[in-house]
């Protein structure tokens, strides 16, 4: 072979080298994109503040390593800067399981609000990855111009792979990485995987620098592994929650009682041997008032639509109260039933459960239903879809007559605008909307019961039949006169439906 033929075989296989390089090193960016969504839900939930976070510290994180990397490409650097980059990285991304750790402990007892700790979380855990990476791709495109002077054709090329690696790390965290593996292993199969792809980039490198790389990979390995490690909080990831199940007897008046946490919040909490009794206050009041609304035709069985299960608990003591009734629930997650079903007493074998989306499933529907529950809230995670006119109206087509609509909301006190929001647009479709509380609540964030029929209107005070002796008081027109004028909130619809500015004053704790 000449000399001029082995030097294009070099170059075609250093081409090769920085084109695979550019690929995998941007499907990893967007694997730890994905995966700090995950990572920081056990500790400050899923929100659009959380995600609009990460994106906007990743983007930031990028722009600025590509700018590093575009200007030491001009002052000559080669192969080996990329490749010390992407160590650093990899190093980094192992060090983010215990930095998580502590950083997560440390903003719950200093209580930081949710977008100074979203902020805090991104920042920290990964903005130095995300420049570390984003240095590689204009710094090996510029040696791949010394190699190949078609400057369209690389520049191309590169920008390309680029983008293809970022598609299939996002497809490839979201569809199968997460939910196979956990979101922990995979962060530091990440961080591994940025080393070994760093490592042909530092055959050439000084021995001083190899040495202090390499005594930093050790590290940041040993001491992720030595802690916490590769075992996160989750019991179960699933495509959508960290499940977890924790002991909750001290809650029973007797025997064993768990919790479901999905995230970081508490979904429900199931008693081991008597299913009637309901723990969580507003799931009791929710029952409580089906049985004012309906009273001994409760006892004789009604049919039961639940948007949401998450612990099952409702659905389970509606069962056990009723056992002529009939039982559906749309639960989006799978795992959240199966979950349910090893681990907190759940036999859904009377039930018919529907595994896909509550709008979805409710409109499929062909039937009528005495009893609609909405309980898919998570958190301060709301889905709009579930909370406008157009949905209103698909509960209203699916309940009879004399049916009730129930669900539960989280918001601020004593101007939760959210609830006040949701209420206003109920009463374009039903004629009787009513809120309903304890008391005045000791604290800011409470969970609100919604009622909504155009059948007869609730009693003003409705008190437990059965299990803790707990009473619930109508106090619609008080709530609805609080705070922000009625007039200047919106009606929601599948158009417009601004619930995280609705809810901003409970996430942010601001007030206009």
């Amino acid at each position: 072979m000449s000399d001029q033929s082995a030097a294009t075989v070099s170059n075609r296989l250093h081409l090769l080298g920085f084109s695979l390089t550019v690929f995998l090193s941007s499907a990893a960016l967007l694997v730890l994109e994905i995966l700090a969504g995950r990572l920081l839900a056990p500790h400050i939930g899923v929100s659009l503040y959380t995600w609009t976070s990460i994106i906007g510290v990743i983007l930031a994180g990028l722009s600025l390593g590509n700018w590093l990397g575009g200007v030491w490409a001009d002052r000559g650097a080669d192969g080996r800067v990329a490749g010390v980059a992407m160590a650093l990285a990899g190093i980094y991304a192992m060090l983010a399981l215990p930095l998580m750790d502590g950083l997560g402990g440390l903003l719950a007892a200093q209580q930081v609000g949710l977008l100074g700790s979203s902020f805090i979380f991104a920042f920290t855990l990964f903005a130095p990855p995300a420049v570390a990476i984003g240095i590689v791709t204009p710094l090996l495109t510029t040696r791949a111009l010394d190699l190949d002077p078609r400057a369209g054709h690389v520049v191309g090329r590169m920008h390309a792979l680029a983008a293809i690696g970022s598609i299939v790390g996002t497809f490839a965290a979201g569809y199968w990485l997460v939910q196979s593996f956990g979101s922990r292993a995979i962060l530091f199969g990440t961080g591994v995987g940025l080393i070994l792809l760093a490592a042909p980039f530092l055959m050439r490198m000084r021995l001083p620098v190899l040495v202090i790389l390499v005594l930093a990979t050790l590290f940041s390995a040993l001491l992720s592994l030595s802690q916490q490690g590769l075992r996160g909080s989750c019991d179960r990831e699933s495509q959508y929650f960290c499940i977890r199940v924790v002991d909750r007897s001290s809650d029973a008046p007797f025997g064993q009682a768990r919790g479901m946490v999905l995230d970081h919040l508490l979904h429900g909490i199931n008693h081991d041997t008597d299913p009637r009794i309901i723990i969580a206050p507003y799931v009791h009041a929710i029952d409580e008032l089906v049985y004012a609304h309906f009273n001994q035709r409760y006892d004789a069985g009604l049919e039961w639509f639940f948007l949401g299960g998450g612990s099952y608990t409702h659905p389970r003591a509606v069962q056990a109260l009723s056992p002529e009734s009939s039982v559906t629930v749309a639960e989006l997650d799978p795992m959240v039933t199966l979950t349910a079903v090893e681990k907190l007493y759940l036999e859904p074998e009377a039930m018919r459960i529907l595994h896909e989306d509550g709008r979805r499933a409710l409109t499929a529907e062909s039937g009528k239903f005495d009893v609609i529950v909405g309980d898919v809230f998570h958190d301060v995670a709301i889905p709009e879809h579930m909370v406008t006119l157009e949905f209103a109206e698909i509960v209203r087509q699916r309940l009879r007559a004399d049916g009730i609509y129930l669900m539960n909301i989280v918001d601020a006190f004593p101007d939760p605008r959210l609830v006040r929001a949701i209420s206003k647009t109920l009463s374009e479709v039903f004629s009787h909307v009513d809120l309903w509380m304890e008391g005045v609540p000791g604290a800011e964030r409470v969970t609100f019961v919604l009622s909504a029929t155009n059948s007869e209107r609730p009693a003003e005070i409705v008190q437990a039949r059965f299990g803790f002796e707990r009473t619930w008081f109508r106090v619609t027109e008080k709530l609805m006169a609080l705070g922000k004028p009625l007039d200047e909130l919106p009606i929601l619809t599948d158009d417009y439906a601004p619930v995280e500015r609705l809810i901003a004053g409970l996430l942010l704790g601001e007030r206009d």
